[in-house]
């Protein structure tokens, strides 16, 4: 087959450098899951050897362009993703704080730990002090969907567009059943949609963090610079501003049932290049337009800078290198904070329907890691689990079913930061199955060194982990696609379910609604991307919106894709956002912060 020639000398906008915050970044019949090597799986005494033990790793597939067939002249095709490289560690990170060295292969079956007696903190208000350091955070997340308002107005049934509150597991790791059905999500006579509304990028000088956005009933919601500002979520009209000091750091994925969410940020507007420490905690009304409330935690004269926040039900939890702390969502009163003389600390949290932290225990290179289901208002243990021994960061994909991530043995080797995924029973802390992800055949990224919860392109949910498959050759000449498949959370094993992107397109997993699986198919070079429903029984992929092919709009859509921007879908609408504003040194297409999608308005 002779190679297709190069296309016209056009280049994509160019990643922002680090400033105050930087983006985190085949099948022939039966592809899509990797043949079970010999040997047993790991799982809790008693339980059968698992089809997939650890893999040696592979060497990453290269993404691909955008693009089903050779474009036609001075048409210039979008890259797969302009931004997208190995995450390389941030600088000026002092020891221990980044990525981990080589790691320890794990050890033979892993069982639950017993729960310590009563809960494992206090309210002391006593923090270690913390290096105030100029770091360029990872942040990303800011994505779910609130639906079924209640008579004030408020959103009431709260979802991660991640999947990560998609499950009703009841403490057994997730429906079991496996069946679709019981979406909101509904087929339009007509899925082709138009621009609801663009909001352009903000200018600035240096690079700043905008992660953040919320979708309910009545507003879409979106972080800017040192603000957070929310839309009509049809017409875009500015229905309120909340400004703050300085830039936002890091945004919960969640929203508790009455529209309340938190986000973390700095004191002030910091110099350019430089940090100001992310250490202010916010509660935020989305339904009302207003900050709550505003915390932080001293020791002498430093404060303690917090890496991520989440919220469960009415609790605000933000995690760091110095522990965690927690948080009314509603008076602020503190409920937790780092304990002295602890040798152990949260890194940090997953939240929505449940609480979920993730506990370091130890120093650097003999770290233990431990994943614990606790009470949002105590604190106290319910479960425990225990990761192997050489694993030092760990991400929770999803805490209802129960799902973390984590790179073992640093086998992933392309900057995903996710070799495995860990299916817990949240009632007992046991395995219930471990799902080898080798990089070579699985896409979806995970952060868990400054971001716990920082899984993009996975969702669990329904008894399920859907993953994508790294894209290969299509049917037609030059075309590239992809599938979404699924494994049982139960046992790890593949459910032979598939559903393809199509030639040129490029699916990714968004979140549950209900048995459903809702999914972003990013295009090729002459169509629009598209928002899907997969039936959780049959598989079936059902179009819900198509955005238009237009050059100028494919342009822009494809600068926000699911890798390294915001999706959000709700009411037939599709939301697309930026995490971070940066300095453009020369001049390209138009730029947005917001680019929202339906068939509506």
């Amino acid at each position: 087959m002779t190679q297709p020639p190069p296309p016209p000398p056009h280049q994509p906008p160019q990643p922002p450098q680090p400033g105050y915050g930087y983006p985190p970044q085949p099948p022939q019949p039966g592809y899509g899951y990797p043949p079970p090597p010999p040997g047993p799986g790991y799982g809790p005494p008693g339980a059968q050897p698992g089809p997939y033990a650890q893999q040696p790793p592979a060497q990453p597939v290269q993404p691909p362009a955008y693009g089903a067939q050779q474009p036609p002249a001075g048409y210039a095709p979008q890259p797969h993703n302009p931004y997208a490289q190995p995450t390389q560690p941030m600088q000026g990170m002092p020891p221990g704080y980044g990525y981990p060295g080589p790691g320890q292969p794990p050890t033979a079956p892993m069982t639950p730990r017993p729960v310590p007696g009563g809960g494992r903190r206090n309210t002391t208000l006593f923090i270690v002090v913390a290096a105030v350091v100029a770091i360029a955070l990872i942040v990303g997340g800011g994505i779910w969907y609130a639906g079924s308002a209640g008579d004030d107005g408020h959103s009431h049934d709260p979802l991660s567009s991640a999947g990560r509150t998609g499950g009703t597991s009841g403490g057994s790791g997730g429906s079991v059943s496996g069946g679709g059905g019981g979406g909101k999500e509904k087929a339009p006579d007509d899925p082709a949609a138009k621009v609801l509304f663009k909001v352009p990028l903000p200018k600035t000088d240096d690079t700043v963090v905008t992660s953040g956005s919320w979708l309910t009933d009545t507003v879409y919601a979106k972080s800017g610079i040192a603000q957070i500002t929310g839309y009509d979520p049809v017409k875009g009209t500015e229905l309120w501003t909340i400004k703050l000091p300085g830039p936002i750091c890091a945004a919960s994925d969640h929203v508790n049932e009455d529209g309340r969410t938190a986000v973390t940020f700095q004191p002030k507007m910091p110099p350019k290049g430089s940090s100001a420490g992310c250490s202010q905690v916010a509660a935020i009304d989305l339904a009302a337009g207003k900050r709550l409330w505003t915390k932080t935690a001293n020791s002498g004269d430093y404060p303690v800078t917090f890496q991520n926040v989440t919220v469960a039900q009415h609790t605000v939890a933000v995690g760091s290198t110095d522990g965690g702390a927690a948080f009314d969502i509603d008076s602020g009163k503190a409920l937790w904070q780092p304990k002295a003389g602890d040798s152990c600390s949260d890194a940090g949290y997953g939240g929505g329907a449940r609480l979920v932290a993730v506990r370091k225990c130890g120093v650097s290179d003999s770290r233990k890691l431990h994943i614990q289901n606790i009470d949002p208002k105590t604190g106290k243990v319910i479960s425990e689990f225990r990761m192997p021994d050489g694993v030092e960061y760990a991400s929770v994909v999803s805490t209802d079913p129960l799902v973390v991530a984590a790179d073992v043995g640093d086998a992933a080797g392309d900057g995903s930061g996710v070799s495995d995924y860990f299916s817990i029973d949240d009632r007992t802390g046991a395995l219930l199955a471990r799902i080898a992800a080798p990089s070579d055949t699985y896409g979806g990224r995970c952060d868990g060194i400054t971001r716990v919860e920082g899984c993009d392109q996975v969702v669990a949910g329904n008894g399920r982990l859907y993953l994508m498959t790294e894209s290969h050759d299509g049917k037609a000449e030059y075309s590239r696609t992809n599938e979404i498949v699924a494994f049982d959370l139960r046992t790890g094993k593949p459910t032979g379910q598939r559903a393809e992107a199509g030639d040129g397109y490029t699916l990714s997993p968004l979140r549950m609604d209900g048995g459903n699986l809702l999914a972003y198919n990013a295009p090729p070079y002459n169509k629009g991307g598209q928002v899907v429903s997969i039936d959780g029984g049959t598989f079936k992929v059902t179009k819900l919106l198509e955005n238009p092919a237009e050059r100028s709009v494919h342009t822009a859509e494809t600068s926000l894709l699911p890798e390294y921007a915001e999706v959000l879908f709700g009411k037939g609408r599709l939301y697309m956002s930026a995490q971070f504003a940066h300095k453009r040194d020369r001049t390209y297409d138009q730029e947005y912060l917001v680019m929202a999608f339906g068939t509506d308005g």
